[in-house]
């Protein structure tokens, strides 16, 4: 039955609130529980999990769809959005928590008529216990929440922006990310991330050589530490910037590996 209303003002709008997920087995139900603070109607689009992900979410009443593995979410949240049949979608990561202040200030928003999406800043977390609030992490506004009749389409390619028509909104309270627990985590991702960029760099013909990794780590570096302050931060914001610059001179090296690979 779908959940869709078509009253003009009399009713509260009905909500859905779509997860990501791959081997999520130790976090999904902390994710799901926040999930519930805004709605009972909640989706998860898993990545071919191999442990107990889905079968925590199912244990909780979650609907589960599996798709095919991707190395990048975008696909998850394009067929989550497609397939909510309610008014509203909040579109929400594994490693992502809604806050009660951010679920009642959405419950809020989607009775207006005014916006057909709204951006959000989230808050970034390492480790669980520092808010990086410099070196460009916030607020770090995403459109997260989206009216189901306006989107069309989310395009698959890594870090892509939604296609919805209607006005943009803005929301005041954040959502939480705890993607950054340690460096060994934080490698692998980027390892996985910036050969994904290069690819699509290498696809538009991106001119890449020995100064190029120079430039580029030094712009990033100066960007994250000075121009957003991340030195702010302590010890870990110092880290971040300069991890930061060298995760953008990983994408560049490999694609000066793929500009210049021959076959043997």
């Amino acid at each position: 039955m779908s959940h869709l209303n078509t009253n003009p003002v009399d009713y509260q709008p009905s909500i859905s609130v779509v997860i990501y997920s791959y081997n999520t087995e130790k976090t999904i139900e902390v994710c799901i529980i926040s999930a519930e603070l805004l709605t009972s109607e909640i989706m998860l689009i898993d990545f071919e999990s191999t442990d107990e992900t889905v079968e925590l979410a199912e244990k909780k009443g979650v609907a589960v769809q599996k798709i095919p593995h991707s190395n990048f979410v975008e696909p998850a949240r394009n067929t989550g959005m497609l397939n909510a049949d309610t008014d509203w979608v909040f579109i929400l990561d594994d490693d992502e928590r809604i806050t009660k202040e951010l679920a009642e200030e959405i419950l809020t928003a989607i009775r207006s008529d005014e916006y057909s999406y709204y951006r959000i800043p989230r808050k970034e977390f390492f480790a669980k216990k520092v808010w990086l609030k410099h070196g460009g992490w916030w607020p770090n506004t995403q459109v997260r929440l989206i009216k189901k009749v306006d989107f069309q389409e989310w395009p698959s390619q890594i870090h892509s922006f939604p296609k919805i028509q209607g006005n943009e909104g803005q929301l005041k309270h954040a959502f939480l990310h705890y993607s950054k627990n340690d460096y060994f985590t934080i490698v692998n991702k980027t390892i996985n991330f910036e050969n994904i960029e290069s690819d699509l760099l290498f696809k538009a013909n991106k001119p890449v050589n020995t100064l190029t990794f120079f430039r580029k780590f030094l712009a990033e570096l100066y960007r994250r530490m000075f121009k957003w302050q991340g030195y702010k931060d302590g010890t870990i914001g110092i880290i971040e910037s300069i991890y930061q610059a060298f995760s953008k001179t990983i994408t560049y090296l490999y694609l000066y590996e793929k500009k210049n690979s021959r076959t043997v």
